[in-house]
């Protein structure tokens, strides 16, 4: 995650990690991400079963009818595991996880476990007595999935009345007191809804807002040809950040982040060198504390049937399955080539990324998009749209 309102509005010093000792056990959830130990944050697909069926969907979820493959019971030891093992967040994702009955359940013994819980949702099964539930658990945020404006985003969900649903369900978080933010994924069918996001940002009262790129998996594989070419990403990106500036120049201090592009902070960064030098020095610190990429390090996946992953994404890799094996066992193996590789990534990557001088806070960017566009999971990231030049290589 690349913090644009934190680098680039806010006022940026090194010590608001320093501060905490960068222990992920201490430092509070904006903070996580320049951690030190880099205990993963577990993403649980806790299901495959969703009630819209979105054609970006990276898990290809599937009818919320049917039975889930890890049992209450299996969930709580799998849990045990995890906070035993010093895992900071859970994420409860799906599919879509409130079709799971136990969702509430589990959520509050990961809490009780000592595990920050949040969830992923679509938002559209959130009435209020579940928001109520929700809160009352000590749920730490919810994060609802937009593409835009109600007819993009219904279009993207799949079923009419999908934005309606969603924007309800953000009122009745925020009714219960809950933190509720807005998940959107960048691509060539909604790059132009980004304005709309921010407008409902402001109209709603939202504090927080995650631009996700798109990643070449699940149904996004598909959409390949429908990422954004580098001078539209460069363009999407500079809008992001202008109109995050309009809004704190307004007084509206929402929390803006960029996913799943590390490229995005160098170029932060150099916009800065431009703008505001000083500032730029503190946001660089900040950069090598955030390290990049983390799949396979910093952030871990458990899918619906107990298999591991690097990430959510990257789901043709798997290190073992928590119904067979702990988590903490399997992620500390060091037998596991392709898991032992990710915890230090930059001595394997190739091509321009392997010279880049910004390799030490990108490290290396999304491996699975190497994979799907070229075959070679240590080739460079297709989505990376610095120039040779900015990269310090022509």
């Amino acid at each position: 995650m690349i913090g644009i309102s934190k680098l680039y509005c806010d006022n940026v010093e090194p010590s608001d990690a320093i501060r905490y000792g960068r222990c992920s056990d201490r430092l509070p959830s904006h903070l996580l991400q320049f951690s030190k130990d880099k205990k993963p944050v577990i993403v649980w697909n806790m299901t495959r079963r969703c009630n819209l069926k979105c054609v970006h969907c990276y898990a290809q979820a599937v009818d919320e009818a049917g039975k889930d493959e890890i049992s209450t019971k299996q969930a709580k030891e799998m849990i045990d595991d995890l906070a035993n093992y010093g895992c900071p967040v859970m994420l409860f994702s799906g599919g879509e996880p409130l079709v799971r009955e136990d969702l509430t359940e589990l959520a509050s013994y990961a809490v009780q476990k000592g595990m920050r819980a949040v969830i992923s949702t679509n938002g559209t099964l959130i009435t209020r007595d579940k928001a109520k539930e929700l809160k009352e658990v000590g749920l730490s945020y919810v994060g609802i999935s937009l593409d835009g404006g109600e007819e993009i985003h219904d279009k993207f969900r799949g079923v009419p009345g999908a934005f309606k649903k969603a924007l309800q369900g953000i009122e009745n978080c925020q009714a219960e007191g809950l933190k509720v933010g807005v998940r959107f994924t960048i691509n060539k069918r909604n790059a132009q809804e980004v304005p709309k996001i921010f407008q409902i940002l402001k109209d709603l009262e939202i504090p927080r807002v995650c631009f996700y790129h798109l990643v070449y998996s699940g149904r996004g594989s598909e959409l390949i040809k429908e990422d954004l070419s580098h001078a539209e990403t460069r363009e999407v990106v500079d809008l992001i950040i202008d109109l995050t500036r309009e809004l704190f120049d307004k007084g509206y201090k929402k929390e803006v982040l960029t996913v799943d592009n590390h490229a995005d902070g160098p170029y932060l960064y150099l916009r800065l060198l431009k703008e505001n030098p000083k500032r730029a020095e503190d946001v660089w610190q900040l950069l090598q504390f955030n390290e990049g990429n983390n799949s396979g390090r910093g952030i871990g996946c458990i899918s619906w049937d107990g298999k591991v992953h690097p990430d959510q994404f990257w789901r043709n890799h798997v290190f073992g399955n928590v119904l067979e094996r702990p988590f903490s066992q399997i992620w500390d193996d060091p037998e596991i080539e392709l898991l032992a590789k990710l915890k230090d990534k930059k001595k394997y990557v190739k091509g321009r990324c392997a010279k880049c001088k910004f390799l030490n806070v990108c490290a290396g960017n999304f491996r699975a998009r190497a994979e799907a566009y070229y075959g070679d999971i240590w080739a460079p990231d297709p989505a990376c749209y610095l120039t040779d030049q900015e990269i310090g290589i022509s």
